[in-house]
């Protein structure tokens, strides 16, 4: 019976079921092609009607014996150079779309990892073993003060969640955003922290060291940087000692605007210096601390390469070039066609309007990929999906230390 029992179990592992995969929609044909909501119809339906418009124009005007008809071989050779160009722009604008999903993407899993590592390796340390410790010792002369167990597990906690606060801050920032009157912001900030926010270096900079001085605000003047407002006006003053460069003495008085999520990076930094400060990251070591530190830095290059795709659109004359070789392709078209095609001319130029307005039309919904719309990336459904994680590392997996830790013989 039991040699039975472990032939049907290596069986078991041996042969595995075939995995299913999931795939990330339902494939469909028929529906796809007679669906309006959620295509690129809607959006282009506008253009379309006016190049309807014309052709059905052309088409009474040559059935009226006006000469409205052109040669051949003039559309191809538009036809290549608009080809081109829609490829070139379709491509773009998807490399933006995966870009800012890979990003996002990283940003997601350099805060999983630096949550898994405050939540094992922040630990209080017994000085004599450098081995972690369920309660709170005291080092000797060292008059630093020290966290319980429940306290230290309290600021974990806190640190974790202002992590995961940064991924809504980002998306937030992303699309400008400013504030937190959020409402997916009420459970996800620790308490406190909301009193940094958009804050200011007045009263607090050190000016001993430039020229400039901060503090104060102008509304006559401002201007938008990465989706905050950067006040400044300006003011003359006598030169000094303290001056040396300025000539006439012209000084700048500026007020920033701190985005959210650097306040939050700068927050988790801090907090990872106090760990170590009050020797909680000891076991680790100082390669570990730098590990955390260094998670902490590909935040905000993460940040930065997200912000470089938000606040960098496709440039102006491009997309102008490409509306009107487009146009002017699909304006050409009638003339060609209503000598051999009569009235069946109207339809033909309708679907082929369609085809290349719809091209451009679905380039310009994805080149900016953070936003709120059906075809931008699901930023919402991401930082839930990393809260549930979160609140489930917090809640229910066990800490670098335990009391039933034991490692039997």
């Amino acid at each position: 019976m039991s040699r039975d029992f472990s032939v049907a179990s290596l069986a078991s592992v041996i042969i595995k079921p075939p995995i299913k995969r999931r795939h990330l929609r339902k494939y469909s044909w028929l529906p796809d092609v007679f669906r309006i909501q959620g295509s690129i119809l809607i959006h282009i339906l506008g253009p379309v009607l006016t190049v309807t418009i014309f052709a059905t124009g052309i088409a009474t005007a040559f059935h009226y014996g006006y000469p409205v008809t052109l040669t051949n071989s003039v559309t191809p050779l538009l036809a290549v150079v608009v080809g081109l160009i829609l490829v070139f722009r379709n491509t773009t604008s998807y490399d933006r779309y995966y870009e800012g999903r890979k990003d996002f993407g990283s940003m997601m899993s350099t805060i999983r990892n630096l949550s898994r590592l405050i939540w094992i390796n922040v630990n209080i340390t017994d000085p004599k073993t450098n081995a972690p410790s369920s309660t709170p010792l005291q080092h000797g002369s060292d008059k630093r003060m020290f966290l319980s167990s429940e306290k230290l597990t309290l600021e974990k906690v806190r640190t974790i969640r202002l992590l995961l606060s940064y991924a809504y801050a980002v998306k937030h920032h992303l699309r400008g955003e400013d504030g937190i009157a959020h409402k997916d912001y009420d459970d996800v900030f620790p308490a406190g922290f909301p009193r940094f926010d958009q804050a200011t270096f007045a009263g607090t900079a050190n000016t001993a060291y430039s020229t400039v001085s901060v503090g104060s605000q102008s509304p006559a003047l401002s201007r938008k940087v990465s989706g905050r407002a950067e006040m400044w006006n300006s003011q003359t003053t006598a030169a000094n000692s303290s001056t040396p460069l300025l000539t006439d003495a012209q000084t700048v008085e500026i007020s920033y605007a701190l985005p959210l999520p650097m306040l939050i990076t700068h927050e988790v930094t801090r907090m990872i210096y106090k760990f170590k400060r009050l020797g909680y990251l000891d076991v680790i070591g100082p390669a570990g601390t730098n590990a955390m530190t260094q998670l902490c830095a590909s935040l905000s290059d993460q940040l930065t390469a997200m912000e470089r795709i938000a606040n960098t659109p496709i440039p102006s004359f491009y997309g102008v070039h490409l509306k009107q070789s487009v146009t002017l392709y699909l304006f050409a078209l009638p003339f060609t066609l209503v000598k051999e095609l009569g009235w069946r001319m109207i339809p033909v130029v309708t679907v082929v309007a369609i085809t290349l307005m719809g091209i451009e039309g679905i380039a310009d919904e994805i080149e900016m990929p953070f936003g709120s719309g059906t075809c931008d990336l699901p930023l919402d459904d991401y930082c839930k999906e990393l809260k549930h994680e979160v609140e489930y590392l917090i809640t229910r997996l066990p800490q670098g230390i335990e009391e039933e830790d034991t490692i039997s013989d």
